[in-house]
């Protein structure tokens, strides 16, 4: 297959499935503990990765990989990922999709601090400014004050730091010293935060609160999904594009997946969709172009060749 069909093809995939994995995963703790559901989302969905890309003759991954392995998979799928499933049991899936879209905003501050990092230019930092702003009309502080559920606020909270932990493991995975073949990686990643979810749904006492008798078929349905598109169809796309594609097109899926996943929980969920929400939404996807059209401009000066052929073919 023509290596831009493929790129086309993860785009449309990370799009979609993503999307709509917000939803799937609040079906899923509706009667599912958090951590036991995503612990067991990514062991099997690694079990299965790792087992197939060894099968098919990828080499045995050394200790520094392993290393670096559990890194990414720490910081993208336990405080990243893990953290957005704890959130999702008091906070509506669109909302918690519009703010983990803010992960750009977060990536240009965490570049912009790092020792040696570039600071933004000035569509940038405009863009930067522009989402925070976004995420104030999204959060509304002043009706907060005055809100009685302090679960929700502290959702809020979490779901923030989840974006800060998923930029930062975003960033780590592109000079992570991982295998070669992107899907071992993918599946080492999945096998460690799993591990390591595991811990924690145990040491936090969700084996006790597990009772599979009342868990609802919409909640399987939806750990059915995770497992199969959410884990083993997006987020492998989603790495194997980190790889092989220019970084402002993959970019792209910031503001796509908060649009699709709004949308989805007001249809199928059942979830508000208030002029203030849409007006965020608005306003954190126009940030969120800001600052990928900048860096856009910036990469295309380096690879304008690549680049262009494949955003026009």
């Amino acid at each position: 297959m023509d290596r831009r069909v493929k790129i086309w093809l993860a785009l449309l995939a990370v799009y979609i499935v993503w999307g709509s994995t917000y939803l799937a995963i609040r079906f899923a703790v509706e009667s599912i503990p958090p951590f036991l559901m995503v612990a067991t989302r990514f062991l099997v969905a690694g079990t299965i990765l790792y087992a197939w890309r060894r099968g098919r003759g990828d080499p045995a991954p050394t200790r520094a990989q392993w290393l670096a392995a559990a890194v990414v998979g720490i910081l993208l799928l336990v405080a990243g990922n893990g953290s957005v499933v704890w959130a999702e049991q008091w906070v509506p899936s669109g909302i918690t999709a519009l703010i983990v879209g803010t992960a750009p905003l977060f990536m240009v501050l965490i570049d912009a601090l790092r020792p040696g990092g570039r600071l933004p230019d000035w569509r940038t930092a405009a863009g930067v400014l522009l989402g925070f702003g976004g995420i104030v009309i999204l959060i509304d502080p002043a009706s907060l004050a005055g809100n009685p559920d302090r679960s929700y606020i502290i959702g809020l909270v979490v779901l923030l730091l989840a974006t800060f932990f998923w930029a930062l493991g975003s960033l780590y995975s592109r000079k992570a010293k991982l295998p070669g073949s992107a899907l071992l990686g993918t599946g080492m990643e999945m096998l460690v935060g799993g591990v390591v979810l595991l811990g924690i749904a145990t040491f936090s006492g969700e084996w006790g609160r597990l009772d599979l008798a009342a868990v609802t078929a919409r909640s399987w349905l939806g750990l059915a999904y995770l497992i199969v598109f959410g884990a083993l169809i997006g987020f492998v796309a989603y790495t194997w594009l980190l790889r092989s594609a220019p970084t402002p097109l993959v970019s792209t899926y910031a503001y796509v997946n908060p649009l699709i996943a709004i949308f989805l929980g007001a249809w199928l969920g059942q979830e508000s969709l208030t002029p203030r929400i849409l007006l965020a939404a608005l306003v954190i996807v126009g940030a969120v172009f800001m600052i990928n059209s900048s860096r856009a401009r910036a990469v295309q000066r380096k690879l304008e060749p690549e680049l262009v052929r494949v955003l026009d073919d």
